[in-house]
């Protein structure tokens, strides 16, 4: 069940008119499934980000304190 002009009903062709209402309905469900997906792609991001930049710090500092020298000083 399309939904075609009175136009194209009748003589059935299909005309420019049809061709542009037809892409233009389309075109509206592809933006709004996109503008869905982009809000989530935005959380997933922002949480990796965290997550690796979380990740780098322990490391850094684990890396940091097994290399830490420690000097003793003795009065005599």
């Amino acid at each position: 069940m399309t939904s075609r002009s009175k136009a194209a009903d009748a003589t059935g062709t299909v005309t420019r008119d049809d061709i542009e209402a037809k892409l233009r309905e389309l075109r509206g469900e592809v933006d709004s499934a996109g503008e869905r997906a982009k809000g989530g792609a935005v959380v997933v991001g922002a949480v990796a980000a965290v997550a690796i930049l979380a990740t780098v710090y322990l490391l850094g500092r684990r890396k940091g304190k097994k290399r830490t020298t420690i000097v003793e000083v003795r009065r005599v």
